[in-house]
């Protein structure tokens, strides 16, 4: 293994507070009960119509109004991208050390560009991400392979060297359409459809936190440079 590729929302960066409380607010502003911060978390992987769904529920998704609260939405995440978001604890950890061992490490996500860069500006990792693919990159996004073809073509190395970590089953199917070694966050911000049976994503692995994803990564880094050893 020679890269390590993520997931943005809830894979790399814990976003889902400022979803929470804008979508709160919308439910405040309707007025409506108040969706539960769990059912909203569950939904972030799944965009911004799904979230504004959760407000909107008599709205079809193509009526002009709901495209306006959609919209609105987006305008407002936009304006405070990162008020109570961070990366996930430990993180930070993994990736300065993936970087002291100049392993370079990037993401692949459905999130639109303008706020995908808007977000890692904000968070001070635009420097340090090695590559970023969004969905105007590519013809067809995650759960086909392309963009995961194309973030391995960017930084020079073999889609069959990277390691790709998701929290959602379109990113562990993009990354086995590509032979990448997939590894399911299941920290974050699992749908609630999937969440019951995670063996059937068919991750090559599983982990629950951070810091055991930082040991699965090394290991196969470790293995990787020990294949190398023997070939010379």
């Amino acid at each position: 293994m020679k890269a390590v590729l993520f997931d943005l929302d809830g894979t790399l960066i814990d976003t889902a507070a400022d979803f929470i409380r804008i979508i709160q607010d919308m439910c405040r502003a309707k007025p409506c009960a108040l969706v539960d911060a769990e059912i909203i978390r569950s939904q972030v992987s799944e965009g911004a119509r799904a979230m504004v769904q959760l407000v909107y529920p008599e709205l079809d998704a193509q009526d002009p109004v709901f495209l306006a609260h959609r919209q609105r939405f987006l305008d407002v995440y936009g304006e405070d991208i990162a008020v109570d978001t961070a990366l996930f604890a430990d993180m930070n950890i993994l990736l300065e050390r993936l970087e002291n061992q100049q392993i370079p490490w990037g993401i692949v996500t459905n999130k639109p560009r303008w706020l995908s860069e808007a977000l890692l500006k904000a968070l001070n990792l635009h420097e340090r991400c090695a590559v970023l693919v969004c969905p105007e990159d590519v013809r067809h996004t995650k759960p086909d392979p392309e963009p995961m073809y194309l973030a391995a073509q960017l930084i020079a190395i073999q889609p069959q060297q990277c390691i790709y970590v998701g929290d959602h089953p379109r990113d562990i199917d993009a990354g086995r359409h590509a032979q990448m070694y997939t590894i399911l966050a299941a920290y974050g911000y699992l749908p609630r459809q999937h969440k019951d049976d995670l063996g059937a994503w068919q991750a090559d692995c599983i982990v629950h936190s951070v810091s055991e994803l930082q040991q699965v990564i090394e290991q196969l880094l470790l293995a990787h440079t020990a294949t190398e050893s023997l070939l010379v």
